[in-house]
């Protein structure tokens, strides 16, 4: 049982999101981040096309620095000493940092790669430009003969139903909450300390 198999891909949830969030004008006010097996700048650029401004990592630089992937990571039992406790697994480890700043270093070359070859030079020109997607219909066979991308490849400003056809396709608007002002931080913080 559990939670496997559940869920559904950050495309779709990050490409509705944002545009029900443009199409309600409220999407100046978020920062849209989304993660989920990012692995290539390659992908980096599709989510920010499909709408975030910050992309999450976290399998890909443990790859980086030796995780072989064995899925037992909360039982402190890692062969490779990425993640565990126990000092005879913990000499395994033959990572560095160094190895993920190299990863996160090419993502970020790659990206802007891309960037570069579709004429854009800043992330927030590529937020939410749909029109730079492309279905590649050589790739269709039997299973996705019928699957219609359109919906999540339809720019946010093209919507029916839009309250402002002039609404941010980006976060632009700082919000403060004041949150140090709560009650939370006021009174519970400091009984709690």
């Amino acid at each position: 049982g559990g939670i496997k198999s559940t869920g559904l891909p950050w495309e779709l949830g990050l490409a509705e999101t944002h545009q029900t969030l443009v199409m309600n004008d409220l999407r100046s006010r978020v920062i849209l981040e989304t993660d989920g097996q990012l692995k290539t700048g390659q992908d980096v650029v599709k989510a920010i096309i499909l709408g975030a401004e910050e992309c999450g990592f976290s399998t890909a630089p443990l790859v980086s620095l030796g995780c072989i992937m064995m899925r037992k990571c909360h039982l402190n039992v890692c062969p490779v000493g990425v993640a565990t406790q126990d000092p005879e697994l913990r000499k395994k480890f033959k990572g560095m940092p160094e190895h993920v700043v190299n990863f996160m270093w090419m993502i970020g070359e790659e990206v802007r790669e891309h960037m570069a070859s579709v004429g854009v030079r800043t992330v927030n020109e590529l937020i939410g430009r749909t029109d730079l997607l492309k279905y590649d219909e050589s790739t269709r066979n039997e299973k996705t003969k019928g699957l219609d991308l359109s919906p999540i490849l339809t720019h946010a400003l093209d919507l029916k139903g839009l309250l402002n056809p002039n609404a941010d396709v980006r976060n632009t608007t700082k919000q403060d909450h004041e949150l140090e002002k709560h009650i939370d931080m006021t009174h519970l913080l400091p009984q709690a300390q």
